[in-house]
């Protein structure tokens, strides 16, 4: 298996979403499955709601960190701005996965930036595959808007080259120490993911 055998994840976001937490869950479940991982993350102002974005790469050998522009086959999306924003490092074809629930980073707020218009509308127009859900109020819903991690990494489980059980396993065992509740609850958003995206 060369590198371009290898399994390319961009997770992209604003600050305080679970961008990096996702990353991290993605990473050790590829380790647990015996491959090769690689991972790098940009955080711009992460704590206070800046951009947030980390590259996994996992297969036999990996060679970088770093996924170039339209290698990735999955993005993982956390907000529609940063997907649109991101979508050119898919490959033609490639797989986004799109909370559409919108959170405008500083850069707009503070005005050097304008929000796009309409954000899932310019992805319907791109050559890939968009399947989309309102993830940040379904998580508002369940009772802890952290939960919107959980519901993004059930969302790519099944187009994984691995068991969604072992990713969803890894999942929650970084709950365990926190009790039941929070793992019960976990498990709810991670299979509330499966199946409702769109």
């Amino acid at each position: 298996m060369t590198d371009s055998a290898v399994t390319n994840i961009l997770v992209a976001g604003i600050g305080g979403q679970g961008v990096m937490t996702a990353a991290d869950i993605l990473a050790t479940t590829a380790l647990a499955m015996g491959l090769d991982v690689k991972k790098t993350e940009v955080a711009g102002m992460a704590q206070r709601g800046g951009v947030v974005t980390s590259h996994v790469r996992f297969g036999e050998k990996v060679l970088s960190p770093s996924i170039p522009p339209g290698e990735a086959e999955i993005l993982l999306a956390f907000e529609p701005a940063e997907a649109l924003r991101w979508s050119s490092h898919l490959k033609q074809g490639g797989l986004a996965m799109v909370n559409t629930f919108a959170q405008e980073p500083p850069v707009v707020s503070i005005g050097l930036f304008d929000y796009p218009d309409d954000p899932m509308g310019q992805l319907a127009e791109l050559p890939l595959e968009v399947h989309h859900y309102d993830a940040g109020h379904a998580a508002i819903e369940l009772g802890d808007r952290r939960l919107i991690n959980s519901i993004m990494l059930g969302a790519i489980a099944d187009h994984l080259p691995f068991s969604a059980d072992v990713l969803l396993d890894c999942l929650l065992q970084r709950f365990q120490r926190k009790g039941e509740k929070l793992v019960a609850l976990n498990r709810e958003a991670f299979e509330l993911g499966q199946h409702a995206f769109s």
